[in-house]
């Protein structure tokens, strides 16, 4: 067999071949043998390995035996229970839907597997296995309905129905995250077809937000008069700005009882 130039010899391979005369003990004739590699170059490998590991000790104020010993010593009895309770708190983890801390960890491996184990030692133990809680996604409230602000009369009452386009459009605001961050999104939507008719995206969940989004809508449909116009008792569809801009477009403002999301399902729907 050719041998092969000592500078080719990668790290993982020099490390290996020293493995093979100290942690398995076999002698350096044996190894270069088995490698096909001068007993030499195997030599100043395992010189080279030792010299660090000593001056480690140095550096540790520990003694070359005493390292030694330590590295043949048997793993304790706590090490080995550590190595078990790893997997048992991993599988916690996944049975809980990732969203558990220790303390609810801990009455689940006690209620499952039967275990008793410190809160403090799931801690440690989640910590080494870098597991974390899902984050739930914070609500963010889109609707506020306890304003002194003029409501308008139901005049929907869940009848979502219509013979024609531009008979009934229905407005609501939700919210999604972008490129940008969080973003607001207030659209207008025909009940005839289920279009989309307007829409208008912002930082900030504002009357002039979904006065953008109904503006863009007349722009593209240019409705008939008498349209119904309808959504909930949000305090950006009730200020006297907004319902003068209904007014001025010949819509009939209607709006959903306090506290039902049923009379205003068909928008609502549209939202993710």
């Amino acid at each position: 067999m050719k041998r092969i130039p000592q500078g080719s010899y990668s790290k993982e391979f020099r490390e290996e071949a020293v493995k093979l005369v100290i942690d398995q003990e076999l002698s350096i004739p044996g190894a270069s043998r088995r490698l096909d590699i001068p007993k030499s170059t195997i030599s100043n490998w395992g010189k080279a390995k030792k010299a660090g590991k000593l001056a480690l000790c140095n550096q540790m104020d520990l003694s070359e035996s005493g390292y030694y010993a330590w590295r043949s010593r048997p793993r304790s009895r706590h090490q080995q229970d550590d190595t078990k309770l790893k997997v048992i708190v991993k599988a916690a983890h996944k049975r809980t839907r990732e969203t558990c801390g220790p303390e609810r960890l801990q009455r689940d491996i006690i209620e499952n597997e039967g275990v008793q184990v410190s809160v403090h030692r799931i801690k440690r133990l989640r910590k080494e296995l870098g597991i974390r809680c899902r984050r739930k996604k914070k609500f963010k409230a889109t609707t506020n309905s306890n304003n002194s602000l003029p409501v308008a009369p139901n005049l929907v009452d869940q009848n979502f129905t219509a013979t024609a386009p531009n008979q009934i459009w229905l407005t609501d605001i939700t919210y999604i995250r972008t490129g940008e961050g969080w973003l607001y999104l207030a659209a207008h939507k025909d009940i005839f077809h289920g279009e989309v008719v307007g829409y208008a995206l912002g930082k900030r969940m504002t009357k002039a937000l979904v006065m953008k989004s109904l503006f863009r809508a007349v722009a593209k449909k240019h409705p008939p008069a008498g349209l119904i116009h309808h959504s909930d008792r949000g305090s950006q569809y009730c200020p006297h700005r907004y319902m003068k801009m209904l007014k001025q477009f010949e819509m009939k403002a209607s709006m959903s009882r306090r506290g039902n999301c049923y009379d205003n399902a068909p928008i609502t729907h549209l939202f993710p």
